[in-house]
């Protein structure tokens, strides 16, 4: 008569055999990624929504999810210019399920004026992929006597300290650029800061203040309606939303100021892993969908590699870092 079989020795080898298996796939990254996403996506917006951030965010994570089949959930953590949401994003866990859709006023302006950050804003994330620019725009009350640039300029230096612009707050992208004009051209101007930049442009179309250097979609329905001028663009050449406002670069050259977006995990993220995430960022930036939006916002997409985008950090910190340091800013 035929022995029964060892049932009981056949599960435990099946056992050894599965747990192999998995550690396998924990210490090879190739495997380990293999199934990403594995859950929902926090995607964090450290601004209030209804903004360019939180418009652009959606719009990609939308995409993304599409894509994916795991949820990309929208999650607004505002404050502190940034740096509240910026904050749990760098202290997540590296495994891409946790994202920033970082600013140029978060991961360039921001730390220049927050001394102490609780975070680094290059070595505390991993840049993965540049979103868009956009770009900001000169814009004018009617009143002020200028044409373009140049007499803008001048009559600013003839009339030192007698314009007023808006922004919508201290250490602002708006804020910044007018900053930045202003030491470029060694005019006087003074700083009227809003809660907003919704006020800041009310302010402008009221004649309550003078002027304001602020992203075109904040604007673009008040130049068209005529009630102020456009100027100029900051942008290295003119867009297309605005192809008969000059680029600043005309009349300064090397002069250039965008807003840009891009998302960014935490440090420590697997090289594999950030070169999948940015492929299919890149990939979403050439749907209609996202290029209706962009184009709507006056964005332009900005498909690059991960080392593209740090490399822009870099460089906006170093600039942005000098703008505050030079113009004794202080919040």
């Amino acid at each position: 008569m035929t022995a029964p079989l060892d049932t009981t020795l056949d599960r435990r080898q099946w056992l050894q055999f599965a747990l192999a298996g998995s550690l396998g796939a924990a210490l090879n990254p190739a495997l380990a990624q293999a199934g990403y996403p594995s859950k929902a996506i926090r995607l964090v917006i450290p601004f209030t929504p209804g903004g360019s951030a939180d418009i652009l965010g959606r719009a990609i994570g939308h995409e993304l999810t599409l894509a994916w089949g795991q949820s990309v959930v929208p999650e607004n953590i505002a404050g502190a210019g940034g740096s509240i949401g910026a904050d749990r994003v760098a202290k997540a866990a590296p495994d891409g399920h946790t994202l920033l859709m970082g600013h140029v006023g978060t991961l360039a302006i921001t730390p220049g004026l927050y001394p102490r950050l609780p975070y680094d804003p290059v070595k505390s994330f991993t840049p993965i992929a540049w979103v868009a620019r956009v770009p900001n725009v000169l814009v004018v009350h009617p009143s002020l006597p200028v044409k373009d640039l140049a007499s803008f300029i001048a009559y600013a230096r003839a009339n030192p300290g007698r314009i007023n612009y808006s922004s919508g707050g201290n250490g602002s992208a708006a804020h910044m650029t007018m900053a930045y004009l202003a030491q470029q051209t060694g005019i006087d101007m003074q700083h009227v800061p809003y809660k907003g930049t919704a006020p800041a442009v009310n302010d402008l179309v009221a004649g309550q203040v003078q002027a304001l250097f602020t992203g075109v979609p904040a604007v673009l329905a008040q130049l068209r309606a005529g009630q102020i001028k456009a100027l100029a663009v900051s942008s290295p050449q003119r867009v297309a939303v605005l192809p008969e406002v000059p680029a600043v670069a005309e009349t300064l050259r090397g002069f250039e100021a965008d807003q840009w977006y891009g998302v960014v995990g935490p440090a420590g993220m697997r090289a594999e892993l950030v070169a999948r995430i940015n492929a299919q960022i890149n990939a979403a930036l050439k749907s209609p969908a996202i290029l209706e939006r962009l184009q709507a916002e006056g964005a332009q997409p900005m498909p690059s590699s991960p080392a593209v985008f740090g490399q822009l950090i870099a460089k906006d910190l170093a600039r942005w870092g000098k703008v505050i340091k030079d113009s004794h800013m202080t919040l």
